[in-house]
This record gives structure tokens, C-alpha cells and sequence, in this order.
């Protein structure tokens, strides 16, 4: 049996060859923000991603291509190249690739057909979809039909999308996205006033009032829906059901009439995560109510420093935690914004949990689930069984928000509202 060691280490390293890299890899992941990549011959992007440095671009054709950032030759990051002629051209000396990592032009040894075919760079596809570009760094044969989450398939104006760095584990980070139980104290305060949430009076009441969670939790066919129990009115229970879908994607529970929202938590070393964070609304346009929320970094959301994905709230200036808020109880932590709060506490842990530390409870039983649902999927995949969530079956999914009168199992009650169709509403409080 592993130690408990052994199964920190197999959870939360995800480079080249280890079992939860290999498992990360039979997936579609968000690489970049479609707009990172405007137009043909634009300036290339820096990837990382599974620990993996690896450039992005779009040629001339507007054909997307990732390949490794290092060239062939000297190794020179080809992030200082030229993009141009359907290829990235190295600074150094020259040297050219296409979209699919063959080198195409070696300047100094024209004519050298036999050295121009040794030189490939490693390429993974890429592709665009809903505002997102999507990358797939697994074995060629394995590779999945493209992703189908429902806030990548509806219209423009009906989500909005971020990311941003954050600093630790993606396991950790992950965990705190499905993580019910920590609403009521560390977002109290600004689930009251965020501009995104305030619809939702009697949710919010819910939350806040009943620290006393009970936590329920089903398999799905992607991953888990973990449900989180609240008292409500007339003796009911007020219900959040999370969808987590493997290996990374999880759906938070809607607020009144405020749309739909979630993360991925993309690993991109072992020590750091892109956390991506979506806002959509299946039935009707984003508001510019909403988008200008959304904008100045409200909800999942956070304000950026000027030029890069990292937060102007970071653990290098404390979060610019305001103990005089905190006391006041403006908000329970001092820090302002949902996404930062989370943020402090994710990266507070560490940049790897040390897990043979923790004492969990139990409202920590979609986190020991979750773990167990990754474990088995690698030792599944062992054995060549597909893991689940590569489906795009199991993205087409969403999270609800219900009053349930006692003895009513969730997931049987709100079977119909956990799957996403066009024009069908959201079952929110």
C-alpha cells in the first residue's frame, strides 16, 4: 500500500512521464485566451504548461501551431523569433519552423534535405473554440473529440473568460474550487456586495446564516457532483451542487439571476497554476452590467497588473489584507475581492500541500473523493481504460441551486437541471 507520501507525490506532480502528467496529458487543456493570438504573423506566446516551455503562434495562413519554445540548434528561445512566411523564424541564426514543429529552412546549410528532417521540434495540436485555444500534449492516437463545455459553446456576448497566475499546486488550488464549506466565512462579507451575487438574496442568506454544512456526494460519469446541504425556510434544505469533471474543470452552484461560473486549474509546473475563471449565462446576453463586473475583476474574477496575468493582490504584498476591514467585518478576511480571497488561502498552504499534515473532516468529502477519483483514473488508465471527463459527453454539464424539502436525494431531484441544453434555464436561488 503507498504511504501516504507516495500519494502526495503521485497527486501533484504532473511533468513529462509521471502517472498524473500522463493522465493530465488524455486531455483538451485552455492554453491561451483566443485574443492572445489575434491574427496571422503576430507576435508568438510564451506556454508553459505540465512543466513543458512551449511557444504558441499563428502563421501566416492563420493556422495555430505550439511547438517547443527551444530551438533545435542552440537552443535559443524562439519566443525572440520572427514570425513570418508560415513560419517562426529563430533570431539566432536563422533556423525556421512551421506550425507542426518541422524545421523548414536551415540558412546556413542550404539544400540539407536529410538535416532539415532530423530537426523537427515537438508540435502539439491547437485549436480554437469559444474564445479559448485549446491544447492536447497526449499520445496523437488517444486524441479526444474537441471539448463541448457549455460556456465555450454559446455566443460571444453570452461569457466572458480570465486567467490568471496562481502561485502553488493546481491540486490544491482545484480543491478550494470545490469547496463548498469555506463560503460562509472566508467570502462573508463580499458575497453580500459583489456585484455578481447580490441578486441572490435568500441564497445568500442560506450561506451565511447555517455554518453547520452537511456535505453529500455522487459519482457522475466526469467526475463528481458534490452537494452541500444548508438549512432553509419551512424546515426545507437549501441545496449547492458543484460539478467537478476530470482532471480540472469545476462549476460553481449559480447565485439568483447571475450566470453561470467556474474554473479550470491548469497545471504549469508543480509549484504553479493557471487558473482560468468563466462567466456565462445560457439564455441570454452578459449585461454591461455584468461585463463591467466582470471587467474590474469582481466575482471569480481579480484585477490584473498592467501587461500580465498576475494579480495586482498577491502573496508579495499580503493580498493588501486591510486588518481595520477585518475587524470591522467588512469582510471576514480583510482581503477584498472573492478571487483573491481564495487565492491567499490556496497559495497560504504552500507550493505543495503537504497532505500527511492535514486533519480532514467530514465536509471535506468531495476532496477525499476527488482524490480517490484521480488515483483510480491513473491506475485505470494503466490498463488502457479511457479515463472519465474525456468524453465531451460529460463537459455538456452545469452546477444548481435548489430548495429541497427533507429526504429528497439532490441528485435524483435536479437530475434534469445538471445537464446543459440550449434555451434551457438555469435552476438557481
Amino acid at each position: 500500500m503507498a504511504t501516504r507520501e507516495e500519494l502526495n507525490k503521485l497527486l501533484t506532480e504532473t511533468g513529462q512521464g509521471t502517472p498524473m502528467g500522463d493522465l493530465f496529458r488524455r486531455y483538451w487543456l485552455p492554453a491561451l485566451l483566443s485574443w492572445e493570438l489575434p491574427e496571422p504573423d503576430c507576435p508568438p506566446v510564451r506556454v508553459k504548461l505540465l512543466s513543458e516551455r512551449l511557444l504558441a503562434f499563428r502563421d501566416t495562413k492563420g493556422r495555430l501551431g505550439l511547438i517547443d519554445e527551444q530551438c533545435a540548434h542552440r537552443c535559443a528561445s524562439l519566443f525572440y523569433g520572427r514570425n513570418e512566411e508560415s513560419g517562426i523564424r529563430c533570431a539566432f541564426h536563422g533556423w525556421k519552423y512551421d506550425v507542426n514543429g518541422n524545421c523548414t529552412e536551415i540558412p546556413s546549410e542550404p539544400g540539407n534535405i536529410e538535416l532539415l528532417k532530423e530537426m523537427k521540434l515537438k508540435a502539439y495540436p491547437l485549436i480554437d473554440r469559444g474564445g479559448v485555444l485549446w491544447a492536447y500534449l497526449g499520445p496523437p492516437e488517444l486524441k479526444p473529440a474537441l471539448p463541448e463545455f457549455e460556456f465555450a459553446m454559446v455566443g460571444q456576448k453570452q461569457r466572458f473568460i480570465s486567467k490568471r497566475i496562481q502561485e502553488c499546486n493546481y491540486l490544491q488550488a482545484m480543491e478550494g474550487g470545490i469547496d463548498s464549506c469555506h463560503v460562509g466565512f472566508l467570502h462573508s462579507g463580499s458575497v453580500e456586495t459583489d456585484p455578481l451575487s447580490v441578486s441572490a438574496v435568500k441564497g445568500n442568506e442560506y450561506t451565511l446564516k447555517d455554518h453547520e454544512v452537511r456535505f453529500e456526494v455522487v459519482p457522475s460519469d466526469g467526475g463528481l457532483l458534490i452537494g452541500a446541504r444548508r438549512k432553509a425556510d419551512g424546515g426545507n434544505f437549501y441545496w449547492r451542487i458543484t460539478q467537478w469533471v476530470m482532471p480540472c474543470f469545476t462549476q460553481i452552484p449559480p447565485r439568483g439571476e447571475n450566470p453561470q461560473r467556474g474554473h479550470f486549474w491548469v497545471p504549469m509546473d508543480d509549484e504553479n497554476c493557471w487558473a482560468w475563471n468563466y462567466d456565462y449565462h445560457p439564455i441570454r446576453d452578459l449585461t454591461e452590467k455584468e461585463l463591467e463586473a466582470m471587467q474590474d475583476g469582481c466575482g471569480v474574477h481579480t484585477e490584473l497588473l498592467p501587461g500580465t496575468f498576475i494579480p495586482v493582490r498577491n502573496q508579495r504584498n499580503d493580498y493588501m489584507v486591510d486588518r481595520a476591514a477585518q475587524k470591522a467585518n467588512i469582510t471576514f478576511s480583510g482581503i477584498t475581492g472573492v478571487a483573491n480571497q481564495d487565492c491567499a488561502m490556496q497559495e497560504s498552504i504552500g507550493p505543495i500541500s503537504d497532505h500527511t499534515k492535514e486533519h480532514l473532516v467530514a465536509t471535506d468529502k468531495g476532496i477525499v473523493m476527488a482524490r480517490q477519483r484521480l488515483r483510480s483514473a491513473v491506475e485505470a488508465m494503466k490498463k488502457g481504460i479511457t479515463p472519465p471527463g474525456v468524453d465531451p459527453a460529460s463537459h455538456r454539464v452545469r452546477s444548481v441551486a435548489i430548495v429541497l424539502p427533507p429526504g429528497v436525494p439532490f441528485a435524483e431531484a435536479v437530475k434534469d437541471g445538471l445537464t446543459a441544453e440550449e434555451g434551457k434555464p438555469l435552476v438557481t436561488v
